[in-house]
C-alpha cells in the first residue's frame, strides 16, 4: 500500500483525528480526550510534540509520537524525546508501519538536535522496540507497594535522570485526565487500585507544590529504576496488577555525550504517563 506519511501536526483538526484513532484502538482507555491531547502534543512548555502519521485514502490509519524531556547527566543539560503514544487501525497492522513511523520521527528527532529518546514499553512491544528499532533495554521497572511515609531525596549528581522545573512540574500536574494530591512531602495519584496511591516522584523539590488536597491511602507506590526505598512492609506489587507497560528502554541518537551505565540511571513515575 501507499502510504501518504506527515509530521503530527497540532491544529485542532489534527488532535481530533488522533483522539478519535487512538480511542478506536484502545477502546478501553478512556483518556484520550482532544483535551488531553492537546496537553500532551502542544501544550508542553518543554516543546511541541515530534511525531509521524501515516494516512490512506486520506484517512489517519498509523500514528506514532514523541513528546520532548529534558534530562541531566553529570551536570550537562540533554534534550531528549519520551516515547510515547502509537496506534494503527485495525486493518493496516501487520504492514510494518509502526517501524515506518518510528523510524521517520527519529529522523525528524536528530535533525531537530533531540539526542536520545526513552520509554517504556510492554511485554509485546518490547522486542520490536530492541530488534527493529534500535533501543537498549536498560531494566524493568521495579513497582514496589509500602505503608508509612516516603523517603524523599534528590539523585545524585552522576546519575541520568529528568531535570522538572516548576513550570514543566506545573504542566505535568495540569494533566486534563487525571488528579494529583499530596501526601507527606510527595505529589500522588489515584491508581486503578483503591487501597493502593502512585508516588509520582521521591525528589525533594517537589514539596514546594503545597496547592495540592491532600489524599491519604493505606499503601502507597513507587514505580521506578534506582529508587531508594521507602516506608515498612515492602512487597513486591504482583504482577496482574502493575499498570502497563513496565520495561524502561533508550535509544541513543546522534551528539550523545556519553555512554550510559543502567545503575546510573534515574527513573521515576513522574517521568512517564502511567499517572
Amino acid at each position: 500500500m501507499n502510504y501518504d506519511f506527515r509530521n503530527t501536526a497540532t491544529d485542532e483538526k489534527s488532535i481530533q483525528l488522533y483522539s478519535d484513532l487512538l480511542s478506536k484502538v484502545f477502546p478501553d482507555t478512556k483518556k484520550y480526550t482532544t483535551a488531553f491531547i492537546k496537553w500532551q502534543y502542544d501544550l508542553n512548555p518543554a516543546g511541541k510534540v515530534v511525531g509521524c502519521d501515516a494516512f490512506f485514502n486520506d484517512e489517519l490509519v498509523g500514528h506514532y509520537v514523541t513528546i520532548p524531556v529534558i534530562y541531566t547527566l553529570k551536570g550537562q543539560t540533554i534534550k531528549g524525546l519520551l516515547s510515547l503514544n502509537t496506534a494503527t487501525h485495525k486493518e493496516h497492522q501487520g504492514k510494518g508501519l509502526f517501524t515506518q513511523l518510528a523510524q521517520r520521527t527519529y529522523v525528524q528527532a536528530q535533525q531537530m538536535g533531540y539526542k536520545f529518546v526513552i520509554g517504556v514499553a510492554n511485554q509485546n512491544s518490547t522486542p520490536g522496540f530492541l530488534k527493529k528499532l534500535g533501543f537498549t533495554l536498560v531494566a524493568p521497572l521495579d513497582v514496589k507497594i509500602f505503608i508509612g511515609k516516603t523517603k524523599c531525596y534528590d539523585p545524585e549528581a552522576a546519575f541520568f535522570h529528568s531535570a522538572w522545573t516548576k513550570q514543566l512540574v506545573e504542566w505535568r500536574l495540569s494533566n486534563p485526565e487525571n488528579q494529583y494530591y499530596k501526601n507527606d512531602a510527595c505529589i500522588i495519584s489515584k491508581t486503578h487500585i483503591s487501597l493502593i496511591s502512585a508516588v509520582l516522584s521521591q525528589k525533594k523539590y517537589f514539596s514546594e507544590f503545597n496547592h495540592l488536597n491532600t489524599h491519604s491511602s493505606v499503601f502507597k507506590m513507587t514505580i521506578g529504576h534506582n529508587l531508594k526505598k521507602s516506608g515498612l512492609l515492602k512487597i513486591n506489587l504482583p504482577d496482574k496488577f502493575k499498570p502497563s507497560p513496565l520495561n524502561l528502554i533508550i535509544k541513543h541518537l546522534a551528539g550523545f555525550p556519553d555512554s550510559i551505565d543502567s545503575s546510573t540511571i534515574y527513573f521515576e513515575s513522574i517521568d512517564f504517563d502511567a499517572y
